[in-house]
Order: C-alpha cells, then structure tokens, then sequence
C-alpha cells in the first residue's frame, strides 16, 4: 500500500523522523525489542523508499 506524506521540511523532515524511529530503537532495545525491531524495520522501509527517489533537482 503506497502513502502519500506531506511534510513541510522535505526530505530534511523525513531524515529526521528515520533517526528518531533508530534512536527510539536503540532505547526500547532491552525493555521491548519487539517494538524496537518494528520501528528499525520501519526506518529501514523508509530509507529504502527515499534511495529510489530520483535525485532533486535545482
């Protein structure tokens, strides 16, 4: 299922919500590791979707 996200800072916004989700990762890592796996998986898918974005232009 695709979604559309629209977020004010660009990609900038996005690059920052992937490292809040590994750092919350990292934190949840001990106390719940079924939820710190989720958020790197989602981290992760979204890295993967923002390398198949073509390059900006300017």
């Amino acid at each position: 299922m695709a979604t559309l996200l629209r977020l004010p800072g660009g990609i900038d916004d996005l690059t920052e919500i992937v490292e809040g989700l590994l750092a919350g990762a990292d934190a949840r890592a001990d106390t719940a590791p079924e939820i710190a796996a989720r958020w790197r998986t989602l981290a992760h898918d979204i890295g993967d979707s923002l390398d198949l974005l073509p390059p900006p232009k300017h």
